[in-house]
């Protein structure tokens, strides 16, 4: 394939050099993708020569240290109590003795019992006081998993700390040996908010996403790898277990007859990635349509149009949706009113036919999302420099080039985050799928699959049915589902965040 130069493209008919920009996209591909293996392969690398080095100065520093710091490689803090820095050795030994503590009177236990998830669960036992048999509840699979994963994470924090508490004592050294004097407790706590303040004030955060969002992700993982569901529940009825692969042996395998849980994947994958697609981008054209409408010169009313759109994002989604829905049923009030008008001999099929469903909620979406778009955009096109359009008028520019080399372009570094977030947000986008159909109409590929999502379900409405309607509850199942939209999302945000102008022509918009 020939490659063109910068002067020789520009030179090129437009056609040409949409076609030129396909070729090098599809020829790119297997090249991405073998640069991507690299990356991967260099980071792995890259961390393994980090967990040398570690090893290497941790040996080195226990090698080459006083008695203090050797001390300190058992007793944690006990070379900063013996330097005089009290708070810091104080810190680092309640660390430890915390740690011990747990360790020995429940840590020990939930790490012994994850391999198996419990012994013993629930039994019928005879009560000889009451002369009946009762049941007897043992082991909590449930409990045992997630305190196990805590004590892991627990574990990872207080071997963090151990390095720290050894990087500490090897600097100490350093400082003592070049004559300057160590800092105190009062030094430490002055740092905190003065030139250590970024590491104050990100730590709670840190720690919200530790807590409230890594653990969860990696609890979800383990779950898709036992048969936890609302028979195994793990307590009440029966214990659960691990079962390796089996759950994603069977969402990934097309079966027989109507259990064909890949298929039926596929199906709603493609669909939410043409949903989300669909709903980010109407929204987002339409929206800033409308706002360079209203902002043009010559409209009156403007304030009074803003606030018949904002009206929209007033009322409740669970109230307007619902409405809306029953509007659009076949004895609604659109169908009534297409019927008395004589315009229709039977009602449309909105909701109970594939096609007419997936688009009318796009069509709905818009009338939802429209308002914020238009409130967005009209305070950045407010921000737009007047200069840049009178030298396109100057230079003969008519509207649709000032739109797409002036006003297109800074939207979109402007908006570029927001309409990626945007973009995941609509590929989860619960309300508007559950409240208008409720995932219907029904899909009689999937009868036999749990949940029985229809033919306007999301992978996020699916996971909610078979969580919740389905009999037994599958978590396990549920579970799977929600690594693959996490894998899908992560995939898409780091390939958009990595190409959109907000990140990589900064310079172009000062």
């Amino acid at each position: 394939m020939k490659r063109y130069s910068d002067l020789e493209y520009l030179k090129l008919p437009k056609w040409r050099r949409f076609l030129y920009t396909l070729l090098c996209l599809i020829v790119g591909i297997p090249s991405g993708i073998w640069n991507g293996i690299k990356k991967i392969g260099n980071a792995f690398v890259k961390f393994g020569k980090r967990i040398a080095f570690e090893f290497k100065d941790i040996y080195l520093t226990f090698k080459n240290g006083d008695w203090k710091t050797r001390t300190s490689f058992f007793i944690m803090g006990f070379g900063s109590l013996a330097r005089g820095q009290i708070m810091r050795g104080l810190l680092f030994l309640l660390m430890e003795i915390v740690f011990i503590g747990y360790m020995a009177l429940a840590g020990v236990k939930w790490v012994s019992q994850l391999p198996q998830l419990g012994v013993q669960g629930p039994v019928k036992e005879y009560d000889p006081i009451f002369d009946q048999y009762t049941t007897a509840y043992h082991d909590n699979s449930f409990k045992i998993l997630l305190y196990g994963v805590l004590t892991i994470f627990f574990a990872i924090a207080v071997i963090y700390t151990w390095r720290i508490n050894v990087k500490q004592n090897q600097i100490a050294e350093k400082i003592l040996a070049s004559g300057k004097k160590l800092k105190s407790g009062k030094d430490d706590l002055r740092s905190l908010v003065d030139d250590q303040f970024h590491k104050t004030l990100l730590s709670l955060p840190l720690f919200g996403i530790v807590v409230f969002t890594v653990m969860p992700i990696i609890f979800m993982i383990l779950v898709a790898f036992t048969n936890y569901d609302s028979i195994n529940d793990g307590y009440i009825n029966n214990l659960f277990d691990w079962v390796g692969w089996d759950n994603w042996n069977t969402m990934l395998s097309w079966g027989e007859g109507n259990v064909r849980y890949g298929a039926t994947m596929g199906e709603i994958l493609t669909w939410t990635l043409i949903w989300a697609f669909f709903a980010t981008f109407s929204n987002y054209f339409l929206g800033m349509g409308v706002a360079m409408v209203i902002n043009k010169k010559g409209i009156k009313f403007k304030k009074f149009w803003r606030t018949c759109l904002v009206l929209t994002i007033a009322i409740p989604q669970f109230i307007s949706l619902l409405y809306v829905s029953k509007m659009f049923a076949p004895n609604g009030l659109i169908n009534g009113f297409l019927l008395d008008m004589k315009w229709i001999e039977q009602p449309l099929p909105f909701w109970t036919n594939a096609t007419w469903a997936r688009i009318t909620v796009i069509i709905i979406n818009i009338w939802i999302g429209i308002p914020h778009l238009m409130l967005m955009a009209t305070g950045i096109l407010m921000n737009i420099p007047a200069d840049l359009y009178e030298s396109a008028k100057v230079d003969g520019a008519g509207v649709w080039k000032q739109y797409t080399k002036i006003t297109l372009p800074y939207m979109l570094f402007v908006t570029g985050p927001y309409l990626l977030t945007s973009f995941i947000g609509n590929m989860n986008n619960f309300n508007v799928i559950y409240l208008l159909t409720g995932g219907g109409p029904s899909n009689l590929d999937a009868a036999g699959v749990l949940g029985a999502p229809g033919e306007t379900d999301l992978l996020i409405t699916w996971l909610f049915k078979m969580v919740t309607t389905s009999e037994p509850a599958a978590y396990n199942l549920a579970s799977v589902i929600g690594i693959i939209v996490f894998v899908v999302v992560a995939a898409i945000s780091l390939i958009v965040y990595n190409v959109m102008p907000s990140t990589r022509n900064e310079e172009d918009f000062q």
